[in-house]
């Protein structure tokens, strides 16, 4: 929905499992002295001020980032990534995907930022002028990504995190993946999606595993709903395509803590695969 901004829900929850991914990946891409590619379907902004009247209003970073900013769970290279953006040791701004992606990138690594949103499209062309091998489309991710692969080079990441306040957001992440995956079966997804009370997630999961794409990865946090609590979001999820080698072990260990932190003590994780080799 191009009314949705995401400064009103930065360092929120899902951000935390969505940007833990997306570092354990990159981290995973570095063992290797070999040139990757990194695209954002979703770009937002490159990074976001929490002190703004969005974030305020909300407050979501305070349930979220801010929670876990000082845990032993988190990976200190998440935390690093988040304090470069906090040089005075506070908590006054929160990366973004793309933020994230630049701190992790080396002199040979790409970078490739898709935005449809007019205002934040012109926010990441400023704010990512200087960055080196990097483009900047505004263009709908979800037509646009098939239209870029196979990429050069041709390992990677392919982050996908719509709003999904348009119902058709969770057919539209289907059939972009199922697209993408068959002209570059190699690469690796992560895809972010809510869990809400009326959990319309199960139709992302329902047709990606039965899509015959293999190795599928699910990593859900999530607290329970309330009594009345007919609708909102109550947690968040993962699916990754080709994980790398024991994310699923990484991130076994580390949700659970990271869920109860940020969602409450009766909060739980799951790690599961929902399509093997």
């Amino acid at each position: 929905m191009l009314s949705y901004r995401h400064a009103f829900h930065a360092g929120n929850h899902a951000d935390v499992i969505k940007h833990l991914t997306q570092v354990l990946i990159f981290q995973a891409l570095q063992k290797k002295n070999k040139p990757y590619i990194y695209i954002d379907t979703h770009a937002g902004g490159v990074y976001y001020d929490l002190s703004s009247e969005e974030a305020l209003k909300t407050g979501e970073a305070s349930d979220g980032i801010a929670k876990v900013l000082d845990h032993p769970a988190l990976p200190d290279a998440y935390r690093r990534a988040v304090m470069d953006y906090n040089p005075d040791g506070g908590l006054n701004y929160y990366p973004g995907s793309p933020a994230i992606a630049q701190a992790f990138q080396r002199e040979s690594d790409k970078l490739v930022l898709m935005e449809l949103h007019n205002n934040e499209v012109a926010t990441v062309k400023r704010e990512t002028r200087y960055w080196h091998n990097t483009m900047v489309h505004h263009r709908d991710g979800f037509e646009g990504l098939p239209g870029i692969l196979p990429p050069d080079p041709r390992r990677g990441l392919v982050l996908i995190d719509p709003s999904y306040e348009i119902k058709t957001d969770y057919s539209k992440t289907a059939n972009a993946v199922k697209k993408a995956y068959k002209k570059w079966a190699t690469g690796i997804y992560a895809i972010w999606y809510p869990i809400l009370v009326s959990d319309k997630s199960r139709y992302l999961l329902d047709e990606l595993e039965n899509s015959g794409i293999r190795r599928i990865l699910v990593a859900e946090i999530q607290r329970p709903a309330e009594a009345g609590e007919s609708f909102g979001m109550i947690g968040s999820g993962m699916l990754i395509i080709n994980p790398p080698y024991q994310l699923d072990e990484t991130l076994e260990n580390i949700l659970p803590e990271l869920a109860q932190a940020m969602l409450g003590g009766s909060a739980e994780a799951s790690v599961q695969w929902l399509a093997g080799e």
